[in-house]
């Protein structure tokens, strides 16, 4: 009994001490040397991208040969051309277009928006938005063209036709303690914003004396009396049924817009 017993135990022993076989079978996945098949695909892909660079930094087929220039107004083609500087020859992938975008708005203040875009396979265009004037700003004998976001962008030596000037009378005044000519600059630029389109083209000057007083000066020698900036859109809406209701008028007061007033001068 004792010997049957210690036999059992160094098979035991001898058993634990066999190595293991290694898992086998359809489930099991198996790494080795690459096949002829996945040597030739690597290749290709190798092969297919350095033909790509090839094409794009290296060959003559996809460069720079021209550049065109769209939506300008009072700028020309020719000077945003020069102000880009696009670099011909260079191949076109590696243009620097938002470098050219940035330095376009830069040295262009007239610019507002511009889109440099590639034009395969030879070509770089360059999309412009101008700005527009919506008020002059006298200064020195010349006038400042400034847009609808009060951006003060060129200088200009003779009033435009069809734009207001804007007239700061406000020395002295204590608005301008309280709010710079700038602040003041923003309220005029709100105001002729909110007035209807045909009333925004008869404006001839936006007169500002203080901040809460406003005078519009239209053609035919008629003027109106915004009073502050506030509350534009209801003083447009009611300045349109005045002008409607007493179009004899010369003058109209709308700066408490419950409470209008018109008069003959």
């Amino acid at each position: 009994m004792v010997a049957g017993t210690a036999t059992g135990r160094k098979s035991g022993a001898g058993a634990s001490r066999r190595p293991s076989r290694r898992p086998s079978g359809p489930g099991v996945r198996r790494f080795g040397t690459p096949g002829p098949r996945a040597l030739l695909i690597a290749f290709g892909v190798l092969l297919l991208t350095a033909g790509v660079l090839w094409a794009l930094y290296g060959s003559t087929w996809l460069r720079v040969e021209q550049v065109s220039t769209s939506g300008t107004e009072v700028l020309t083609p020719a000077e945003v051309e020069r102000v880009a500087a696009v670099p011909l020859g260079a191949p076109l992938v590696s243009v620097d277009t938002s470098g050219i975008e940035a330095r376009l708005r830069d040295r262009l203040p007239r610019i507002d928006q511009v889109e440099v875009v590639r034009s395969w396979p030879h070509g770089i265009g360059l999309k412009v938005t101008e700005r527009h004037p919506v008020l002059l700003l006298e200064k020195g004998g010349k006038f400042i063209e400034v847009d609808s976001s009060g951006v003060r962008f060129a200088t200009v030596k003779a009033p435009l036709r069809g734009v207001p000037r804007l007239v700061l009378d406000v020395a002295g005044s204590p608005s301008l303690r309280r709010f710079d000519a700038d602040r003041l600059l923003t309220v005029a630029v709100g105001v002729t914003g909110e007035l209807p389109e045909k009333i925004a083209q008869d404006v001839r000057v936006v007169r500002i004396t203080s901040f809460d007083s406003i005078t519009l000066e239209l053609g035919k020698g008629r003027s109106v009396f915004w009073g502050s900036g506030e509350h534009g859109p209801v003083k447009a809406r009611v300045l349109t049924a005045l002008m409607k209701a007493t179009p004899k008028a010369g003058h109209f007061d709308v700066s408490a817009p419950t409470a209008p007033a018109s008069s003959r001068s």
